[in-house]
């Protein structure tokens, strides 16, 4: 064994068993480089977003694709619709089809007025015998308004209920699923992608729906007019009707294809823009002068941009009026097979005229059909990627239990801890096993990566072990109710949440609530982290705001967020108290303070504290030091006992430290110091 040494003191401690980084050789840079894609297929070096992974799916559809999903999203929305509200819902489905079936009655009556008129006898006569069919469209069309009206409060009703059903649940189901699935790269972009679209998307398809029964119900209800004046007039329909419900296929898929390539093009300049206008990077791109370099950049992409946007006006116009031109070819060769049948005799005068208003109101009827089932699809792809991460969320849950974790805990055992992170092939732990007793203060060491940390999570609850047991006394965790023992555990990490509310509710977190507290407990916990300072040079002090977003709101420093930070775990008051790393952004005097309070003084006589520090000097004085080293415990003791360790790790990057803080004229550590 060798002797302990301290800061300022020689060692004889060897130090060539301390890891050192892990690096492969490289090769030196070429000379040139560009800032990024440099020609044409400027998307294709894009990554795919996470949210638009769907966009432009209506474009890659077919249309039996199209038509074939379109039933099944309009059950699941009137499904969702009947869950959030009944009365509304059925308002909205009656009222539909009773205004479809009086834009139909409106129509026959409008050809019977026609009848009247054409009728043989003096104009005054045909106009009186008109004049109750005349009253009868008017009262059909104010009996249609009034409907399209009393489904629109009825959608007014039941759209932002199902919105709000959605996203509570999305976010209840979120905000509790395990910490392993909330750090998995995977999860983030499915949530963030069904919390940014399919949301937004939940609360538009709902009128996208309504629109598109609509549509149908009105071309359903001219093709019946129509059938009802002569079954020849619907083959008409289909040959007026199909070239332009083909240019609005044509035009939606346009739109969707030209709008994912438009949208590429603007995620990458905006990573230029966002550089040049971030508050954290002003400082660096003007002390480097790099401001030239991105804005060439950023006027190299923003004219691709300009010439994306003169292709897709260009290419638009011409597909229009392509659509145009072969709707108005078959809108001729439907009038003129419609004059053909009115020579033949086929059909009265009246009721050729009827039939061209039923053959206008069936194009706008299909043309606003497709365009609608376009968007449905592709946003009911949206709003099915929600209710998959809802159900999925379901499924990660953490464990519910009647068994409560209790308030006080005698010992906390590791026996043989094994775990792997997701998508990992190498184990984070391997084989850990340790033993807290209450009333310890224990001290978790090792380089970034050796596993401190995430037995920590481990402790805490926040993962379950693979293989091997954590138990409370002698009560395995996993039999035990998540929730009941994350609240029996007080964690103060290295980057702590920094809650955009008053200084008071930023401790009072802690034990769930923004708006309850002890007073002598905060005041307490405060001032043992030296948040009491800080608070108190606030100008509402505890009700200052903390967050520069709202009016008269402050912006704390890092180190005074740790403080906020620490006072917020001493509060919670818990039998395990967490400290990874609590006061890497504070001053010396602060951090100082922190471990006097923590480590000496602010303690249950049972709680039990755990210190992660890679400052060596501020664990000295915990009972029981472990060693972290891929994944598994290579020492544990006092720092007396780990000091005597001849070759150990501790020993050796202790000194390490220790010799960072003496003077550079000092003599070197294998050589004695001359006496004074």
């Amino acid at each position: 064994m060798t002797e302990s040494a301290r800061p300022g003191e020689p060692s004889t401690a060897p130090t060539d068993n301390i890891p050192g980084p892990r690096s492969e050789p490289l090769p030196p840079p070429p000379t040139t480089v560009a800032a990024g894609p440099q020609d044409d297929n400027l998307t294709d070096e894009l990554e795919e977003a996470y949210w638009s992974v769907h966009d432009g799916a209506a474009a890659d559809a077919t249309v039996a694709q199209v038509l074939t999903r379109l039933p099944r999203i309009t059950a699941l929305i009137g499904r969702l619709a009947w869950q959030a509200d009944r009365s509304a819902t059925l308002c909205v489905v009656v009222c539909q089809l009773a205004s479809a079936a009086m834009s139909a009655l409106g129509l026959i009556a409008g050809i019977a007025v026609l009848q009247h008129l054409f009728a043989q006898g003096p104009t005054p006569d045909r106009v009186r015998a008109a004049l109750p069919q005349l009253l009868l469209v008017v009262g059909l069309l104010g009996a249609r308004a009034a409907l399209e009206a009393a489904v629109a409060v009825a959608q007014a009703r039941v759209t932002p209920k199902i919105r709000t059903a959605l996203e509570c649940e999305f976010l209840h189901l979120t905000a509790h699923v395990r910490l392993e699935a909330v750090e998995d790269a995977g999860w983030h972009d499915e949530v963030h992608r069904a919390n940014d679209r399919g949301l937004f998307y939940a609360r538009q398809i709902v009128g996208q729906v309504v629109s598109l029964a609509s549509a149908a119900l009105a071309l359903v209800g001219t093709a019946g007019v129509l059938g009802i004046l002569h079954p020849a007039l619907l083959p008409l329909l289909l040959l007026s009707a199909l070239p332009v419900g083909f240019a609005a296929v044509r035009s939606a898929r346009d739109r969707f294809a030209s709008f994912k390539r438009w949208n590429a093009l603007q995620r990458r300049v905006r990573v230029f823009s966002w550089l040049l206008l971030d508050v954290d990077a002003a400082a660096e791109l003007r002390s480097d002068t790099a401001q030239g370099a991105l804005l060439e950049e950023h006027r190299r992409l923003t004219l691709k941009i300009a010439e994306e946007d003169t292709r897709l006006g260009v290419h638009a116009a011409l597909l229009n009026l392509a659509g145009r031109t072969v709707g108005g070819l078959g809108t001729g060769i439907t009038y003129a097979a419609l004059a053909a049948m009115l020579i033949a005799g086929w059909l009265p005068l009246a009721a050729g005229a009827g039939a061209v208003l039923a053959i206008q109101s069936g194009q706008a009827a299909l043309t606003r059909l497709v365009e609608v089932a376009h968007l449905v699809y592709e946003h009911a792809l949206w709003v099915s990627d929600l209710l998959t991460v809802q159900e999925r969320s379901r499924q990660l849950l953490p464990a519910q239990a009647t068994l409560q974790a209790p308030s006080t805990v005698g010992r906390i055992t590791l026996d043989d801890v094994h775990f792997t992170y997701p998508g990992k092939e190498t184990a984070a732990l391997n084989g850990i096993s340790m033993t807290l007793t209450a009333g310890q203060k224990i001290a978790f060491v090792g380089l970034n990566g050796s596993g401190k940390s995430t037995c920590a999570k481990l402790l805490a609850g926040l993962y379950e072990p693979e293989r091997g047991s954590v138990r409370w006394d002698d009560t395995d965790v996993r039999e035990m109710d998540a929730q009941s023992l994350h609240r029996q555990v007080a964690c103060v990490l290295q980057e702590p949440v920094r809650f955009p509310f008053s200084a008071l509710s930023n401790i009072t977190a802690a034990t769930g609530t923004l708006t309850q507290a002890d007073p002598a407990r905060t005041l307490a916990a405060a001032r043992a982290s030296g948040a009491d300072a800080v608070i108190a040079s606030l100008p509402d002090t505890w009700e200052t705001l903390l967050s520069k977003r709202f009016k008269g709101g402050q912006q704390l420093s890092g180190g005074q967020w740790a403080k906020i930070a620490v006072a917020r775990g001493l509060y919670k008051n818990a039998p395990l108290l967490l400290l990874d790393e609590p006061t890497a952004s504070m001053d010396p005097p602060s951090e100082h303070a922190v471990y006097e309070a923590v480590l000496r003084g602010w303690l249950r006589e049972d709680q039990i504290t755990v210190l992660i520090s890679h400052r060596l000097a501020s664990v000295v004085d915990c009972d029981t030091i472990y060693v972290f080293d891929e994944g598994r415990i290579t020492e544990s003791g006092s720092h007396e006992e780990l000091m005597a360790v001849a070759g150990g790790t501790y020993a050796g990057m202790f000194t390490l430290q220790a010799g960072g803080y003496r003077a550079r004229s000092s003599p070197p550590l294998d050589k004695p110091m001359a006496p004074s």
